[in-house]
């Protein structure tokens, strides 16, 4: 087993090593607005859930030279921000949205999303994600290289073929999670095991 002190490694090198190692991780769509209302969107892989009561979810944004980008700076000015869970369906354009693109060009645009108006925050959602959360900031922690963006869910948006009974049908939304590199993949082999008493 090998044993490797991170302080030894540079910026690129820690990164292969957490990516490679905490998967399948779950991609977020996440739209926010630039100051003259473009709608920004870029997929994040380091996302998740972090808690349930209030509802808050959890988003980490890498800086790129050291400077921040446009869905940071988006989100720190407008307080609010849109999730989208990418599903098989949407994932070749979520990629597109992936490309570094002037604070002024819409990623929704190019990638021929169609923007949905959101019904308690300002910041328009994607009409074909099949689950969306309007969030609010909740906090923000700036950290050495990222920025960790803590979003209250403010509203919900299911697709009624995936709401069942209060839960999410996963064979039915066909969620896609990201691997290392340019791997993706979908929900494989599914078991249960019981929980102890």
């Amino acid at each position: 087993m090998h044993s490797i002190n991170p302080k030894h490694l540079n910026e690129q090198d820690n990164y292969k090593l957490l990516i490679g190692s905490i998967l399948p991780r779950p991609i977020a769509l996440v739209t926010s607005l630039a100051v003259d209302e473009t709608l920004n969107g870029a997929p994040f892989s380091f996302f998740n859930v972090v808690s349930s009561q209030p509802p808050i979810v959890a988003i980490a944004v890498q800086r790129q030279n050291g400077q921040q980008k446009h869905t940071a700076q988006n989100i720190l000015t407008q307080k609010e921000f849109v999730i989208h869970i990418v599903d098989s369906n949407m994932v070749e354009q979520v990629n597109i949205t992936a490309a570094a693109m002037p604070v002024n060009q819409s990623e929704i645009s190019t990638a021929a999303l169609t923007p949905v108006a959101s019904q308690i925050i300002k910041t328009p959602g994607v009409k074909e994600a099949q689950i969306r959360f309007e969030c609010n900031l909740y906090q923000h922690v700036a950290l050495p290289n990222s920025d960790l963006m803590l979003g209250e869910v403010v509203c919900y948006h299911i697709a009624d073929p995936i709401y069942q009974h209060g839960k999410i049908d996963y064979d039915q939304l066909k969620p896609v999670s990201r691997l290392a590199g340019n791997s993706y993949a979908r929900i494989g082999e599914v078991f249960s095991i019981d929980r102890p008493q």
